[in-house]
């Protein structure tokens, strides 16, 4: 009798160290298997997490960038959309961010500790009316 693979209790563990192993040996050639009869989607090629959180008062947008060095980090935003480009000696990164709502971007602010770059944002001002003389 085959045992169903959705009975296993460590399946989603151990996906995750097929992913962080995938990703670790850059995924050429060199993808590890746990197991011969799943397909799992994850590995190297896979997009950087990132989450964006919004307030009233910020957004906020978390990214994870395991491997990189702070020097190798480059921002970029026009208001709508943050530009994250980064490169380790692994993997390059560059990911186009679309930003809920317009934000300021000469007041953002950005911080980068143990793989994780965290960019702070004003939300723009509201438009304002135009007299008309």
């Amino acid at each position: 009798m085959r045992r169903d693979d959705r009975d296993e209790p460590f399946d989603d563990l151990f996906r995750e160290i097929e992913r962080m192993m995938n990703e670790m040996m850059n995924g050429a050639d060199a993808n590890v298997d746990f197991s011969s009869s799943s397909d799992v989607g994850n590995g190297f090629g896979m997009d950087t997490h990132v989450d964006i959180h919004e307030t009233d008062d910020e957004i906020r947008v978390v990214a994870d960038l395991p491997g990189v060095e702070k020097d190798n980090i480059e921002l970029e935003c026009d208001g709508k959309t943050l530009t994250i480009s980064a490169e380790s000696e692994h993997r390059q990164y560059d990911e186009r961010v679309s930003l809920p709502t317009r934000v300021n971007e000469h007041t953002a602010s950005a911080t980068y500790n143990n793989g994780v770059l965290e960019v702070v944002f004003d939300p723009a001002e509201q438009s304002s009316g135009i007299s008309l003389e």
